[in-house]
């Protein structure tokens, strides 16, 4: 019988402290295999040293829905960018791309721009890139996307897709209603992302061999400014534990 190998991936590493050492505290645990790392999340340095200290499996998180870009969309408008700078969030930058507002080649740069800042924090290429909010299977990007991953090498990536999730009474309905918009998105991103050599499971199989999962696992109040300014009860104890504090 064929061996199975289960690959539990971390995402939003380098989003803030807390958060980072409780993965780590879990990837010492063996309950996390690998990490996705926000290159523009405010622990995204602190992170890198995390993941190069402990040997983690360290993927890229394609990030173009929140905080602010690492490429050229930093010096001029935009349209990835909200007036005051940032991207545009999860709803809004899925609106634009609805629109046709987004401008893809911007997409283009803002994705090499932010695999150029892994190599920088890391010193290597990702094992994998995935997307933030699922950005990378949406119309239009995942073209892009698979483009920027094949010139640059990289053979793995995420399709978002679960059986029955439209069924799952537990979700809340707005939580439900973007899962399926996400797979019918990844079902349709499965083309260009073949025709440009990027691997992953079947969708008759749980996604991918990155992360078995579509549906966020952060609780509420692990949401960044309770994880920045939270009361210390909240943080369980393995959380604080010295051995994966970073250095900065």
């Amino acid at each position: 019988m064929a061996r199975v190998r289960l690959v539990v991936t971390a995402d939003d590493f380098g989003y803030c402290p807390r958060r980072d050492e409780g993965i780590v505290e879990a990837f010492l645990a063996g309950a996390v295999t690998s990490v996705s790392l926000l290159v523009n999340g405010a622990a995204a340095e602190s992170a890198a040293e995390l993941a190069r200290r402990h040997r983690i499996p360290t993927g890229l998180h394609a990030n173009l829905s929140e905080g602010r870009p690492v490429g050229p969309a930093r010096h001029g408008a935009s349209s990835l960018l909200g007036p005051e700078g940032f991207f545009l969030g999860k709803m809004g930058f899925r609106e634009a791309v609805a629109a046709g507002e987004v401008v893809l080649p911007q997409v283009r740069g803002e994705l090499e721009a932010q695999l150029s800042r892994f190599r920088e924090l890391l010193g290597r290429d990702p094992t994998h890139v995935d997307g933030h909010q699922h950005v990378h299977v949406l119309p239009g990007v995942c073209q892009v996307f698979a483009e920027a991953l094949q010139a640059c090498g990289v053979r793995f990536t995420r399709l978002p897709m679960e059986r029955g999730v439209g069924g799952c009474a537990w979700l809340e309905a707005p939580a439900r209603a973007f899962a399926c918009a996400v797979e019918q998105d990844a079902r349709a991103a499965m083309g260009p992302f073949a025709r440009h050599g990027l691997r992953s499971v079947p969708p008759t199989a749980y996604p991918c061999p990155l992360r078995p999962a579509a549906v966020p696992l952060m609780p509420r109040h692990l949401q960044v400014d309770r994880c920045l300014r939270g009361p210390e009860h909240l943080r369980p104890a393995h959380v604080r534990s010295p051995r994966v504090r970073g250095t900065g």
